[in-house]
């Protein structure tokens, strides 16, 4: 199999860990890049996302998907297909996906219903919306997210059900 990077977002809570750990271990040859590792590498300084996000808060966002995108190059470059998973909503998808050189590039977009997302968030044991609430991304996402790549409703389907969906049905982005 060629090297390739699969990017995959959505809001919180819709299941881009998991799939993106699953689709990496389907591959033979894989690295699931997590993005949010870049925003925790910001230890003093770090600006949190917010929803009227300051300046410096969209510089750290720019800089976390540069570092994520460039790694996932990088990975591919080695030889490995890379799984990039991160909360790349609005503008930033198409911005990210321009820093990402490596073709095939896949792009994919986990959009489960809000209310499934609202009781993923509730099991989990962490509250990763801050001030936002699930029903803002998820109209950030559907309203304000450029329809690019595969973007499915995976709220009825198994993380198995849904990693087949991306292997079958997801194209090559240009």
């Amino acid at each position: 199999m060629t090297a390739a990077v699969y990017l995959i977002t959505g809001i919180q809570a819709s299941g881009k860990s998991t799939v993106a750990q699953a689709l990496a271990e389907r591959l033979p040859r894989s690295a699931h890049v997590r993005g949010d590792a870049f925003r925790r590498f910001v230890v003093g300084g770090r600006v949190e996302m917010s929803p009227d996000p300051a300046p410096e808060a969209l510089e750290q966002l720019r800089l976390r998907h540069r570092l994520a995108a460039h790694t996932a190059d990088e990975y591919a470059a080695a030889g490995f297909t890379a799984v990039l998973q991160d909360n790349i909503l609005g503008d930033m998808l198409p911005w990210t996906i321009d820093r990402i050189r490596t073709r095939p590039l896949y792009v994919v977009v986990l959009a489960p219903q809000p209310a499934a997302v609202a009781a993923r968030e509730a099991g989990r044991g962490k509250n990763a919306y801050g001030a936002f609430t699930v029903e803002d991304l998820d109209t950030g996402l559907r309203d304000g997210t450029p329809r690019l790549g595969l973007w499915l409703d995976s709220t009825d389907l198994s993380v198995e059900q849904t990693v087949e969906a991306i292997l079958t049905r997801a194209l090559p982005h240009r």
